[in-house]
């Protein structure tokens, strides 16, 4: 008996802690919803059930969150109001653990973009490699020769009654409603007699 009194002092306590704690978030929250100059705010690292608690408050606030850091002592919560969500290379810098820096992720952006143009440039100079042809109509041009196949594709029309029955050929004229109508009469009946 001592020791379960015990046991719900502490289960007592944890939960006045986590409404405490939540109450002390839900304030944090509101005041970063009011700071017009701030767009995202990182919060200390925290515990799983305290970095759930401050999930679920940025949730109901339609905040947009995610959890970084690597080892359960450092990670932390970052808090991104809608219009400044994160973008994915955001995200991956603060999966990294680095600072995000938009300046220096355009400045990425825009030397990638130039390493593909000159991949590109780079292709079209190169001249083909030497070898079959690649058609297929090339390699068989003596069998189907080349007027055949263009022949063929003027001359393909579409079966436009392709799926539809005519109605003399329907043997059952009703309509869905009065089939399902029909169906249900009988269940009621069968149930009436069941019964």
């Amino acid at each position: 008996p001592e020791q379960a009194a015990r046991m719900k002092k502490l289960q007592e306590q944890e939960k006045r802690q986590k409404v405490e704690f939540r109450k002390r978030m839900e304030q944090e929250v509101s005041q970063f919803i009011q700071a017009t100059g701030e767009p995202r705010r990182r919060f200390q690292p925290m515990n799983k059930i305290e970095r759930s608690i401050l999930h679920d408050v940025a949730e109901v606030a339609g905040l947009t969150s995610f959890s970084f850091g690597d080892d359960e002592d450092s990670r932390y919560v970052m808090v991104f109001k809608k219009e400044f969500a994160p973008s994915d290379e955001e995200l991956e810098a603060y999966r990294r653990g680095e600072e995000w820096d938009p300046a220096r992720a355009e400045e990425r952006r825009r030397l990638r973009e130039l390493a593909a143009q000159q991949e590109e440039a780079e292709l079209e100079c190169t001249p083909a490699p030497p070898g079959p042809p690649n058609d297929y109509k090339d390699k068989y041009r003596h069998l189907i020769g080349s007027e055949s196949a263009k022949a063929a594709a003027r001359t393909m029309e579409a079966n436009k009654a392709y799926g539809c029955v005519p109605v003399a050929n329907k043997r059952d004229t009703r309509s869905i409603e009065e089939a399902m109508n029909e169906i249900r009469a009988k269940k009621r009946l069968r149930q009436a007699e069941d019964e």
